[in-house]
């Protein structure tokens, strides 16, 4: 599963895109945040609030309940505003 993160998670994170293999049990975009999250300090300050993370799947946004596979590739990025 390829990661891709965006602007200040990926300052915080250390890093713009990684390939993953997290267990059978996160099967969701929340539970992939959640089990990233616990990776280290670096996740931990990048998904402090994972509430306001966004998320696309293979390139479609998403919410955090959609279901993830193998192979996907998931970005994640702050919330974005316009004007």
């Amino acid at each position: 599963m390829r990661v891709l993160y965006f602007a200040w998670l990926r300052e915080r994170v250390g890093f713009a895109e990684e390939e993953v293999t997290p267990p059978a049990e996160v099967a969701t975009v929340g539970s992939l945040i959640a089990w990233l999250r616990g990776r280290g300090e670096n996740y931990e300050a990048a998904f402090v609030r994972p509430e306001v993370v966004r998320a696309a799947v293979n390139q479609v946004h998403a919410k955090h309940d959609r279901p993830i596979a193998p192979g996907d590739e998931i970005a994640l990025f702050p919330p974005v505003t316009g004007g």
